[in-house]
């Protein structure tokens, strides 16, 4: 009981920290300056599509007791392929700018040169999958991040007194709604890698089937609880910055919009609480967003070992880390243009998951699958591509500004 709690946990908190990473925090911060409070809304409509997609895809995902990849190629053969093309692409762009959201952090919390403190993360993150016991360290550091992370942005929130009422109006009547950004942030949350890092570290964990699916969508509810919470609480910490007349700077290579706003907020103690967070963030998802594009790969070589991933995991870190420091993208506008890319990613994945739940019921052991469940994912799915279509021309013109 114990160890399959400890699975359950370490689940939702990998769901939690890869949805809560640097890209989002980059996102909320630059967001919310332009934006102010009606960004609530944005923030909303991220929270109830991943209700959707992270519950139909973890059921789906345990039920089958396949990855998503081998799942896809089983409901459409050749589909897995192409998914694990676009996730593996999209989590190492990902990961370029979470290890450059580790370099901000770093640079925040003690000031070292972005470049070194993406460096040194990277190198940490590679220790922990060279250790033989990697995968207590993976979960153990998942779950103590997670929590120190959302103590630290309730503290930044509290001091910065945001206008509650009126972000709480806009949350439901928004003064104006972007599809772009919305679009922005669901893939910062949801999208890529990030949909899949949860079901499949419960494969791993052994956590299938029916007789486990009622522990599963409760694990998928708290880790979405855990994520919405934390989101609308990082987002009143930038509003109350906002409101109160602060201007952030988003221009420059150099700017780090989350930064101004928690040193606004709490002075230099603040930026250093905003080092701290970022740092965390980013390092939780630089080992998420390996760790999940590596367990595609299984599509291509069904019987990799759980060694040969780790030694694969660390050669993904190693390509991320090297591109990083050879990219001249600034960290900032990578983070959010990676979270609109993977946004275009989502409605691909989601909709070969929904029609293996529609017509194969075969993959998931006769079991069938709830009709109200489905007809909300097809919903979302259909709303995800709409987004996607509407967002492709402003996502990509992100890099050329």
């Amino acid at each position: 009981m114990r160890s399959r709690r400890a699975s359950l946990t370490a689940a939702v908190f990998l769901m939690a920290t890869s949805a809560i990473g640097p890209g989002f925090i980059t996102q909320t911060a630059t967001f919310t300056s332009t934006l102010g409070a009606a960004f609530a809304f944005g923030i909303l409509a991220s929270i109830l599509i991943d209700f959707v997609v992270q519950l139909n895809i973890w059921r789906v995902v345990t039920l089958t007791r396949m990855r998503a990849s081998d799942l896809a190629n089983a409901a459409l053969p050749g589909s897995g392929y192409l998914l694990t093309v676009l996730v593996v692409i999209g989590g190492l762009f990902f990961n370029i700018g979470n290890i450059g959201g580790t370099g901000l952090g770093l640079n925040a919390l003690v000031g070292l040169d972005p470049k070194w403190g993406g460096l040194l993360s990277a190198l940490f993150a590679l220790g922990l999958f060279l250790s033989r016991r990697a995968g207590v360290a993976f979960d153990r550091l998942v779950i103590v991040a997670g929590v120190v992370m959302i103590a630290l942005t309730v503290y930044v929130a509290f001091v910065s007194s945001p206008p509650v009422g009126e972000a709480l109006r806009q949350t439901v009547f928004p003064d104006q709604v972007d599809f772009a950004t919305i679009t922005t942030i669901v893939g910062g949350t949801v999208g890529g890698y990030i949909t899949y890092a949860g079901a499949h570290r419960l494969l791993d964990k052994g956590m299938t089937g029916p007789e486990n699916l009622d522990a599963v969508s409760r694990a998928a509810l708290t880790g979405i609880a855990v994520t919405g919470v934390m989101r609308f609480v990082l987002f009143l910490a930038v509003l109350g910055v906002v409101a109160a007349g602060t201007r952030i700077d988003l221009s420059g290579g150099s700017a780090n919009p989350a930064a101004q706003a928690f040193e606004a907020a709490a002075g230099t103690m603040g930026l250093q609480l905003f080092g701290a967070i970022l740092w965390i963030a980013a390092l939780t998802s630089v080992i998420g967003a390996a760790y999940t594009s590596v367990s595609f790969l299984t599509v291509f070589k069904a019987d990799m070992s759980e060694r040969a991933r780790d030694i694969a995991t660390v050669a993904f870190i190693g390509v991320s880390l090297v591109l990083y420091l050879v990219i001249t993208t600034p960290p900032a506008k990578m983070l959010v243009f990676v979270g609109g890319l993977n946004g275009l990613i989502l409605p691909i994945g989601f909709s070969i998951v929904l029609y293996a739940a529609w017509a194969r019921s075969d993959l998931m052991g006769g079991h069938r699958y709830p009709r109200w469940l489905l007809g909300l994912g097809v919903g979302v799915c259909a709303l995800t591509w709409y987004m996607g279509y509407k967002s492709i021309g402003p996502i990509f013109a992100l890099l050329g500004e």
